[in-house]
């Protein structure tokens, strides 16, 4: 059971076993690459972010109350640190920057479905990432979110929407090649 293995690997890395700690976040990390993925643009970008996360939730560990939580509470400093570098990149001046327009092999399958998502607002990126393929519930999602089970539940349903259409649209163009 996941609460079992976060609960042991949580309390033997406080404890100061590095290994518990790397078992803790292997568990995790394609998890960590979705979401950075669903709100950042660039596998660079993913990448840094999910370091920095793990650095921090390293260095920090020993303020998290409650093991079974690790991986919301991984998932916030990282959804965090993708902000951060966000903030941070405004402030930088772009000097013909080029956008990585590779899919991870993980979605080639799904290339028009993960397009279609990217094409979303990022706060609707967001839930769909942490529901659809992280299977969060919605109530953990609105947690980890700081924001109303309802807002999640409305946002959920706009990004269906969106994606429906966006889907239909493709289809009528004749872009998607399915039969």
């Amino acid at each position: 059971m996941d609460i079992d293995f976060y609960e042991a690997n949580v309390a033997q890395a406080q404890q100061g076993d590095r290994e518990a700690f790397v078992r803790l976040v292997k568990k995790c990390e394609s998890t960590l690459y979705n979401v950075a993925r669903s709100i950042l643009k660039s596998d660079a970008e993913c990448l840094d972010a999910s370091q920095e996360a793990i650095i921090k939730a390293y260095t920090s560990l020993q303020n998290l109350r409650e093991a079974r939580y690790f991986k919301t509470w991984l998932i916030r400093i990282l959804i965090n640190e993708c902000q951060r570098l966000i903030q941070h990149k405004k402030r930088v001046v772009p000097m013909g920057e080029l956008i990585e327009q590779q899919v991870s092999e993980r979605f080639e399958r799904d290339v028009e479905l993960q397009d279609a998502i990217q094409a979303l607002e990022e706060d609707l990126r967001v839930v769909i990432t942490l529901h659809y393929f992280e299977d969060l519930p919605v109530k953990e999602i609105a947690l980890l979110l700081e924001i109303p089970e309802g807002t999640v539940k409305s946002r959920l349903i706009r990004a269906r929407s969106k994606l429906a259409a966006s889907i239909a649209a493709d289809k009528k163009e004749g872009r998607l090649c399915h039969e």
